[in-house]
């Protein structure tokens, strides 16, 4: 018999059924109710009293909709006397707002850092984070796994063997790097400059690309606007009209599936950290990370390492 309580929130219900299904339990029993002012109640249906729980919640969009109702749970088994609280959140919301652009701005993921804390969660778990110093932003241990071995497993014999890894900016070259070194090849970094507080552009292709297909890495996918830009800057590099693209957390918010729409792109592969809105998309391929952060549960519940998982 598990020693722990596994929850489900509503942002993502088909991975925490896929990790109950690895870890071989049942979700515990809760339920979650929207009003119609928008207000989120959720209410447990089993005791948690001395026992961990898990949350699995990201905070994906709608962002602010997922975080209150990870609160709201967190905040319930809190009150409900649960021994230990851990957040398993893949897709960390407001991960992109970890400093300031400007005078008078927030901080938001400072801001979501001091909320998690404040109703008593004691243990972050999220995936690939965006900026790894949010981590500094808490007072309780955060532990950002990498996807990175799980994609490769997955497109290991679906590349050509001639490819080269391209880091989208220099915040992903460490990623990109790991990419390579898990598929023995070479990595490339394109350099953006900023061109307004939402648009960037693609300067310099850092690296030699001529006649070899591409796998652009990124941690996420939002408008799919990054990937669009970095296409055509390596198309104009001579890299072969063969693109395959990996990222973590598929948001595809706004347009991104029309601006991915280009003929050079053979495969998209995302993870399922973050509900895929689209499955009628000949060219998205959903790696599972059940298998990963059951894993990391397994290990947190009898007190083991999750260090090889970074």
């Amino acid at each position: 018999m598990a020693n722990f309580i596994l929850l489900a929130g509503t942002a993502n219900p088909g991975l925490a059924n896929a990790i109950a299904q690895e870890l071989g339990v049942q979700l515990g029993a809760c339920v979650t109710e929207r009003f119609p002012d928008g207000e989120v109640a959720v209410q447990l249906l089993e005791s948690v009293r001395h026992k961990t729980v898990f949350i699995v919640q990201s905070t994906s969009p709608p962002v602010n909709d997922h975080l209150v109702e990870l609160l709201a749970f967190a905040d319930a088994c809190r009150r409900a006397a649960a021994s230990q609280i851990v957040a398993i959140v893949p897709y960390f919301g407001y991960a992109r707002s970890d400093k300031r652009h400007g005078r008078r701005e927030p901080i938001s993921a400072s801001m979501v850092a001091e909320l998690i804390q404040v109703v008593g969660i004691n243990q972050v778990i999220t995936l690939d984070l965006h900026a790894p110093q949010i981590e500094g932003f808490f007072r309780i241990p955060v532990d950002s796994l990498t996807a990175v071995p799980t994609f490769c497993e997955a497109l290991r014999d679906r590349l050509p063997p001639d490819l080269v890894v391209v880091s989208p900016d220099i915040g992903r070259l460490e990623m990109a790097t790991h990419y390579a070194q898990q598929l023995n090849t070479s990595a490339i970094v394109l350099h953006k400059q900023r061109k307004s507080g939402t648009e960037t552009e693609v300067t310099r292709v850092i690296g030699d690309v001529r006649d070899r297909p591409c796998l652009i890495i990124d941690d996420m996918i939002s408008t799919g606007g990054t990937i669009a830009r970095g296409i055509e800057a390596l198309l104009n590099a001579g890299a072969r009209a063969e693109m395959t693209v990996a990222a973590t957390h598929g948001l595809f918010v706004k347009n991104a599936r029309a601006k991915l729409a280009h003929g050079s792109i053979r495969a998209i592969f995302v993870s399922d950290s973050v509900s895929p809105s689209d499955l009628d998309w000949p060219q998205l391929h959903v790696v599972s990370i059940a298998p990963l952060l059951a894993t990391a549960i397994r290990r947190l519940s009898i007190d083991g390492s999750l260090s090889d998982l970074f």
